[in-house]
């Protein structure tokens, strides 16, 4: 890689006619402010270094870019004579798809504004350079999405955004707006605070308690108690099996929940809850593909048709989504509809067939090797960490699980499993119940004559 940054710069130099390399970085040094401020962390580079970096690897993106420019060879020859020595690089696909897998990655992200300056630097007019770098930056967007329906944004639009992931991310995700839900954990913990702390402010009533009880209990007759735990029905109460009582009755010592523990744990990671493609197609859901983005995604009740957009997979995509997913969740400030479309698409494909019903709908155009390779890629997504609705998506999900869950089948299969499949369970408590009526009986014919007791005849 390195040596295609260094081919590309010597071949930058020859386009600046009759500047040299230096005084481009000079230029870029004086940018220095405005670059550290586009990235969250400290750059451990003096302003020179820092400038000769920048000028290296923007001349080299410049040059790979080209590749993906929307408009004719016109264009391309008014940039790069040079370019005939960069092409190659498309025909050897294997490291074309290399370097873009590169380009995308959210570490390696190069300011917008830092390309600009060195095509200005190139002698182009400011309208000149800003064409050539829209152009670039639309075809590698074009390249790149796995969305082949994109919005046409204008030039000044596109200029705007901070780097090319940004401009991707927000060609792909449409805005929406966030509403704020509290969530349920939270009003749960809070009411269970609120219950730990009422026993606290009775503690002082209970030692009362224990005192007059204590003073009953000494004021009573030694002799009297002594019989009284000699007696026949105080020594079948003794005999009881209190062990198996009370586990049955669930008054046995739990394990108490360690509060220190618990608050060390990490936030519960948010889960959609959705039957698979597979099952959804048993119970009659039509899977369509919709024409556009994400925004698309719709459960039409009344068709039973489930509408997903069009989503192309290829070599390059897994980069590209979790570094997508990577942004949205470092610098969106809204709700995370990206990583929501992709803890859906997690959540209806489990297994290669799910996969396969889709792509044979038309809904995934599948580049890759086989359907089990789009199950890894979408299962081995890794889900949001932050807490977040996205509304439409909500409301698709919402509707998808009422009416497959709605279905008799479904509700007799559910009751299958929860009532009959779990009747281990009932035959389990009614052995103990049995048993603990057989200790007692034990316990009662110990002390008294249960012959007698029952009149009982051989």
């Amino acid at each position: 890689m390195d040596t295609y940054k260094f081919s590309a710069a010597k071949r930058s130099q020859d386009l600046l006619q009759s500047l040299k390399f230096q005084d481009l970085v000079e230029q870029l040094m004086k940018l220095e402010s405005k670059i550290r401020a586009c990235y969250n962390k400290y750059l451990n580079l003096n302003s020179e270094t820092l400038a000769w970096m920048m000028a290296i690897d923007a001349s080299f993106l410049l040059e790979f870019l080209q590749v993906y420019a929307l408009r004719g060879p016109k264009m391309l020859s008014e940039v790069s004579s040079g370019m005939p020595h960069f092409l190659e690089y498309s025909y050897r696909k294997s490291s074309c798809n290399a370097i873009l897998r590169d380009i995308v990655m959210l570490e390696n992200q190069i300011p917008l504004f830092t390309l600009r300056k060195v095509l200005e630097f190139r002698s182009l007019s400011l309208e000149s350079a800003d064409d050539m770098l829209y152009s670039m930056l639309m075809g590698s967007c074009k390249e790149l999405s796995p969305f082949k329906t994109l919005v046409r944004l204008p030039v000044a639009r596109v200029l705007e955004h901070a780097h090319l992931l940004d401009l991707l991310y927000h060609i792909i995700v449409p805005k929406v707006e966030e509403s704020v839900n509290i969530p349920e954990e939270v009003k749960d913990h809070t009411k269970a605070t609120q219950e730990n702390e009422e026993p606290s402010v009775g503690s002082t009533y209970m030692k009362q308690l224990l005192i007059e009880i204590w003073n009953l209990f000494s004021s009573l007759n030694i002799r009297f108690l002594k019989k009284l735990l000699e007696s026949a029905p105080v020594a079948v109460i003794l005999k009881l099996p209190w062990s198996i009582l009370s586990n049955v009755l669930g008054l046995g010592s739990a394990k108490q929940p360690d509060a220190f523990s618990e608050s060390q744990n990490p936030p519960l990671v948010e889960e959609i809850t959705i039957p698979s493609v597979t099952q959804l197609s048993k119970c009659g859901v039509r899977f369509v593909p919709s024409k556009g983005s994400i925004s698309t995604i719709n459960f039409d009740k009344k068709t039973c048709t489930f509408y997903l957009p069009t989503v192309s997979l290829d070599v390059n995509s897994d980069v590209v989504l979790r570094n997508l997913v990577a942004y949205e969740a470092s610098n969106a400030s809204g709700p995370m509809v990206f990583t929501r479309y992709t803890e859906l698409m997690n959540g209806i494909i489990d297994t290669e067939e799910d996969a396969k019903i889709l792509r044979e709908r038309g809904i995934i155009l599948n580049h890759l090797k086989n359907d089990e390779e789009v199950a890894n890629v979408w299962n081995g997504m890794s889900r949001s960490i932050r807490l977040t609705k996205v509304p439409f998506l909500d409301k698709a999900i919402e509707d998808v699980n009422k009416y497959h869950d709605g279905l008799f089948k479904v509700k007799v299969e559910k009751f299958m499993k929860q009532h009959v499949f779990s009747s281990w369970k009932l035959l389990t408590l009614l052995a103990s119940i049995l048993l603990l009526l057989l200790a007692c009986l034990q316990a009662l014919c110990s002390v008294y004559d249960c012959v007698r007791l029952f009149h009982i005849q051989y």
